[in-house]
Parts: C-alpha cells; sequence; structure tokens
C-alpha cells in the first residue's frame, strides 16, 4: 500500500533531476548512478542502481542514442525515441516521479529527456541469482533436479516452461510500503476458481506493512491468520514440476521475490503429506509409498501418548500384549523422560542447522552419547523411550512438509501432557478434540480435512491410494465449487 502523492514529470528536466536526486539519494549511496548525458543536443539523465542493470544493454543503448541529431527528436521526441532510437523489448513510460524512483530501486532504468514530461524506464535489469538446484527437503530419486531460486523473474520462467498453457495468468503485484517486494500471483484462468483468486488477491492488497522480511512467511502471516493454530494452511514447494501439478488441479500459486520457496493455496491437511516420490514410481509402488508415509505421521502424533498410556496403566493391556510395557521403572518419572528426550530432539535440529558441514559426524557422535547409550547407562533413560521416540522421530522426518512436523509434535506433546493428567479419558478427549479442531479449519474457503470431514468416497480414495496419473480425468471436487465435473 503506497500513500505517497503522485508527482507529475516536468517539461523541463533541471526539476526533474532534481527531485530524483533527492528521492534516490544521489551523492549518499554509492550504487545509485545518474549519468548525465547530452544526446542530439538535448539534455539527458540515467538513472539505476549498480549490479541490477546489464551493463552491455546499457552501453548498446547509450551508443545508439549518441547517433542521434537534432533534427531526429524535433518533433514528437516521445514518439521517436520509443519506436525508432531505443532498441530494446521491455520499455515503458510513467508520468509519476514517485513512481518512476520506486521503479528504479527495484532495478530498471529510468531515463530524463529535456522537453519531454514523461519518464522512460528501460527494463534492462540482471540479478545475482544461483542456479536452479534440487531443493535439500523435497528430494527425489528419479525426476527433475532444478528447483526454484530467490528470483521471481526465474521462478516464473521455470513454472511457465512445465505450463505453457495459454490461459496461465501470473499477475504482478508489489507489497510492502517501503520494500516493494515483488509478487506474482499465478493461476490457470480457465481451471482455478474465480472467486479464490479474488480472495486472495484482497487478502493481499489489505497488507498494510513496512516490509516483507521473511518473503513469503510474512505473506503467509497476513493471508493465513489464525495465528495461535499450529498447523499450515498453506503449502510450501520449491519444486517447479510440484507447482505445475497443483497449478492444473486448480491451485493457486503465489510466487515472492527472495525466496525460493512458493507458496499453493488452498489446501487441505492431505496435501501437506504428498511427496513428488510418490508420482516417480509405478501407482502400485507409489501407493505403498504413500501407505508408509501416511502410518509413519500417525505414529509421530499419537504413539508416544498410546504408548504412556499403556505403560502407565499396563492393566489395559491384554496378556499377550504386555511385552509392550517397559521392563523396569528408571530413576526418571516416564513423563519427564519424554519431555527431556522431546526437548534434546529439538536441541540437536537446531544444532544441525548451525553446525557446519565439516563438523557434522562430530555433532552426530555426541547426540549418539547424550540420547544413546551413555543416558541409559546413568539411569536418564529406560530403553523403551529411546526406541519409540527414535520411531517417532522418523516419522517426524517422513513428514514432507516442514511445518507439518513441527505441528505434529506440539500436538505429540500436548496429547501426552493428557493423557498423564487424565489418563485414558485425556488421551480420548485430546485426540477428539484434535481431529475436531483440524475438521473447523479452512484453507480459503476449503475444510482443511476434506474430503475426510465432509466426507468424498471418491476423492478420499484417492487421498489414501496414489490413483494412476491417466485416470486422473477429473480435477479435485473442492476446488471446484462450481462445477463438479470439471
Amino acid at each position: 500500500m503506497d500513500l505517497r502523492p503522485k508527482v507529475p514529470v516536468n517539461e523541463r528536466i533541471d526539476e526533474n533531476i532534481a527531485f530524483m536526486r533527492k528521492e534516490l539519494g544521489v551523492g549518499k549511496s554509492f550504487d545509485v548512478i545518474q549519468i548525465d548525458v547530452e544526446y542530439a543536443e538535448r539534455k539527458m539523465a540515467f538513472y539505476l542502481i549498480d549490479g541490477l542493470v546489464k551493463d552491455t544493454i546499457l552501453h548498446f543503448i547509450m551508443g545508439q542514442l549518441a547517433k542521434l541529431e537534432k533534427e531526429q527528436l524535433e518533433n514528437e521526441p516521445l514518439e521517436q525515441l520509443l519506436k525508432k532510437y531505443i532498441p530494446y523489448i521491455e520499455v515503458e513510460t510513467t508520468d509519476d516521479l514517485n513512481s518512476a524512483v520506486d521503479t528504479v530501486l527495484a532495478g530498471p532504468t529510468a531515463l530524463l529527456v529535456d522537453g519531454v514530461d514523461k519518464v522512460i524506464m528501460i527494463d534492462a535489469r540482471t540479478y545475482p541469482v544461483r542456479g536452479p538446484e534440487e531443493p535439500d527437503i523435497e528430494r527425489v530419486v528419479r525426476g527433475s533436479r532444478d528447483g526454484f531460486v530467490e528470483t521471481i523473474v526465474f521462478n516464473t520462467a521455470l513454472t511457465r516452461r512445465r505450463v505453457r498453457d495459454r490461459t496461465l495468468r501470473m499477475e504482478y503485484m508489489q507489497i510492502g510500503r517501503r520494500s516493494k517486494t515483488d509478487t506474482a500471483i499465478c493461476y490457470i484462468e480457465d481451471i482455478a476458481d474465480p472467486d479464490t483468486v479474488k480472495k486472495l488477491k484482497a487478502s493481499l492488497s489489505k497488507i498494510d506493512t513496512d516490509a516483507l522480511p521473511m518473503a513469503e512467511k510474512t505473506i503467509e502471516e497476513f493471508i493465513a491468520g489464525r495465528h495461535w493454530n499450529p498447523y499450515p494452511m498453506v503449502r510450501y514447494t520449491e519444486r517447479p514440476d510440484t507447482a505445475a501439478a497443483h497449478l492444473y488441479e486448480g491451485h493457486v500459486i503465489l510466487i515472492v521475490d527472495g525466496s525460493p520457496s512458493v507458496i499453493i493455496t488452498p489446501t487441505t491437511f492431505w496435501h501437506h503429506l504428498q511427496h513428488a516420490e510418490e508420482y516417480r514410481n509405478k501407482p502400485l509402488i507409489g501407493a505403498y509409498l504413500r501407505l508408509v508415509r501416511f502410518i509413519a505421521v500417525w505414529a509421530s502424533i499419537f504413539l508416544l501418548p498410546l504408548w504412556y498410556l499403556f505403560a502407565a496403566n499396563p492393566e489395559l493391556l491384554p496378556e499377550n500384549l504386555s511385552f509392550i510395557g517397559p521392563n523396569e521403572e528408571g530413576q526418571v518419572p516416564l513423563l519427564l523422560q519424554f519431555l527431556l528426550a522431546e526437548v534434546g530432539i529439538d536441541l540437536l535440529r537446531m544444532a544441525a542447522i548451525h553446525t557446519p558441514s565439516s563438523l557434522a559426524t562430530a555433532l552426530g557422535l555426541v547426540a549418539a552419547l547424550m540420547i544413546g547409550e551413555v543416558a541409559i547407562e546413568v539411569g536418564l533413560f529406560i530403553n523403551e523411550v529411546i526406541l519409540y521416540l527414535a520411531i517417532v522421530a522418523i516419522g517426524t522426518f517422513a513428514t514432507p512438509s516442514y511445518e507439518m512436523g513441527l505441528a505434529n509434535r506440539i500436538v505429540r506433546i500436548i496429547l501426552m501432557l493428557a493423557t498423564a493428567m487424565f489418563g485414558a479419558y485425556g488421551f480420548a478427549i485430546g485426540a477428539t478434540l484434535f481431529i475436531i479442531i483440524l475438521a473447523r479449519l479452512q484453507s480459503f474457503g476449503v475444510p482443511y480435512l476434506w474430503p475426510f470431514i465432509p466426507f468424498n468416497a471418491r476423492a478420499f480414495r484417492e487421498v489414501l491410494v496414489r490413483a494412476p496419473i491417466p485416470l486422473k480425468d477429473r480435477r479435485p471436487r473442492m476446488l471446484h465449487p462450481k462445477d463438479p465435473d470439471r
């Protein structure tokens, strides 16, 4: 949201130069460059940001302008420059100096011409950018190895490379009063639900903040709401093929400059459990992988509270399952053991993020000693706690969505505390409340647990079992409420 008033461009270039110098801080910032030139006996001035402009293109344009004669710009100089003498594709004009300043800060070059009441904007941008490498958290055995990067233009190109639909729309917005962060709303016009696109645009237009310091994550805070709900209302991906697949289903993609992650919306609980690896194998293998992943995810939520319930109340176990309980009590209360182990796992995860790769082996040895044999020997943990915590940790790491894995961890701890305080009633009530809360959530009008709640047999079958791709002749019903046969 920009509340700055419009400043019209004056035909006298000196007044325009004074405004641009002041607003851009020419002379105060070393990377803001003003180039004063005179072509065809007219004073001109270029404004650009060093490092964001392709020098070769700008040199070529200046070379062409240097060949001009006075007579060539006597009649309609703006039209002559745009149509004849500036040989470049991305050229436009603006009659607002404030807009020109904001555009220069985004990378394009501004050209002021004496006697012309508009600023010529030349989009000859270049950005420092890394190569499109495969994302670390979305790796596949087979499949493409490119991933989104931190530059919005590269990301839109990677998306359009896979979606060559003539109705693919990429609408541009700038968000942030000061940052003016480039944002693109991407959707296939005749597939996506128009109401969803309208809601997203309305939510973005209402964002009133200085900047987006965390890029797409800051936007999620504004458009998703429910700040105390740990579960993600949008899905993130760094894979162009995953983004393209969701576009074909009718989702809307949000690409934010400065981040390699794009936002997919609307999403349900089950979208966060999908992974590209399932679709890179035969349908039967993909269905098996999905089943294993579902078991791992549900185990990461319910296994520890359920085991604690049986360990604290062994009379609930039948005789042939009595081995599930602990063989010895240990020196530390069972609940405290689990809480200490949970905190220890999180400490190790945070330490791994900040540990240089050359020291990763040393960190692994420390972890093995801290939550391993030594901890058992001194009586801090019992064997069963280490075993079940390891299974739960594997289930957490097997969750494709990092945000979903963290949310499941919070729910697991809450269920553990409820079970410790109220026994079987605490576990049953906690699990029921967990399902009810998820069922009440919505992502841009789409129920979070759809198609389980509300139930849709056909759609839920495709959630549980990875169907063959040729058989997916209908798109998800929840994305097309007005046209179920699309």
